[in-house]
C-alpha cells in the first residue's frame, strides 16, 4: 500500500472554492459517501455558518445542506470531480480534505501505482496537480471488531468500493439486516481504524521519496 498527497489546483468552478475565497484560512472538510456523482460531506464552519449556508442556498451544484450543530454543515452536493478522480481508480481517501481559496490538497492511499497515476491523469482534467508526498506502507494488522469486519467485507463483496458501485449503503444495509445509519457508523469505524493503522506505520517509515509535479 501507498499513501500520496495531492495538491489540486482546480480550475473548474465549485461552491466550496467560493467558500474559501471568504474564509480566514483553508476550510476543513471531512468526506462522508460518493454516489452517483454526488459527495457527502461535513463542513466545518465555525463563525460563519449562516454566512456559509447563504451561499449554499445559492448554488445549483448543492443538492441540500443540514445545520448539525453551531459549527458543522452536512452537504450534498455534485462532485466537481476530485472525490470521482480518486474513488474511481481505487483509491482511500482520508475523510478530512484542506481547501483553500487556490488549492485543495487530498491524503489518499492506494495499492498499485498505477491507480496513482491514474488519480493523477483525472485530477489533469480539472486542473494542475502536484504530488508533495510518495510513501510506501508496510503491512500491519488492523484490530476491527467483529460486526466491523463483517460489514466491511460485506461491502467488499457486494462491490460498494468499486466506481461505478455495484452495491449502495442501501443494499448493504438490507443484506446485512441493519439499518443504513448503523452500517455507515461500521463502516466509518472500520475504514477509520484502517487508516490509522496504516498512518501509524507511514510515521515510521523511511525513505519518503521526493515531490514531483504535473501540469
Amino acid at each position: 500500500m501507498y499513501e500520496a498527497q495531492l495538491h489540486l489546483r482546480q480550475q473548474k468552478s465549485c461552491v466550496l472554492s467560493t467558500l474559501a475565497e471568504r474564509a480566514d484560512e483553508p476550510l476543513k472538510v471531512d468526506f462522508e459517501e460518493l454516489h452517483d456523482h454526488k459527495v457527502t460531506f461535513v463542513l466545518h464552519a465555525e463563525g460563519r455558518l449562516e454566512e456559509y449556508e447563504q451561499v449554499l442556498d445559492g448554488s445549483e451544484q448543492v443538492e441540500q445542506h443540514v445545520r448539525l450543530d453551531d459549527s458543522a454543515i452536512a452537504v450534498t452536493k455534485e462532485s466537481c470531480g476530485g472525490y470521482d478522480a480518486v474513488y474511481g481508480n481505487h483509491g482511500i481517501l482520508r475523510r478530512r480534505s484542506r481547501i483553500a481559496a487556490g488549492e485543495r490538497v487530498y491524503t489518499v492511499l492506494f495499492f498499485e501505482r498505477e491507480d496513482l497515476k491514474s488519480i493523477v491523469e483525472d485530477f489533469r482534467e480539472i486542473g494542475t496537480v502536484t504530488l508533495r508526498k510518495l510513501t510506501r506502507i508496510g503491512r500491519s494488522e488492523p484490530q476491527l471488531t467483529d460486526r466491523q469486519r463483517e460489514v466491511i467485507e460485506a461491502a467488499l463483496r457486494g462491490g460498494y468500493f468499486e466506481w461505478p458501485r455495484r452495491m449502495d449503503s442501501d443494499e448493504l444495509a438490507e443484506q446485512l439486516d441493519i439499518s443504513r445509519a448503523t452500517c455507515l457508523e461500521h463502516l466509518r469505524k472500520a475504514e477509520e481504524r484502517l487508516l490509522r493503522d496504516a498512518l501509524e506505520v507511514n510515521e515510521t517509515a523511511e525513505g519518503r521519496r521526493p515531490s514531483l509535479a504535473w501540469s
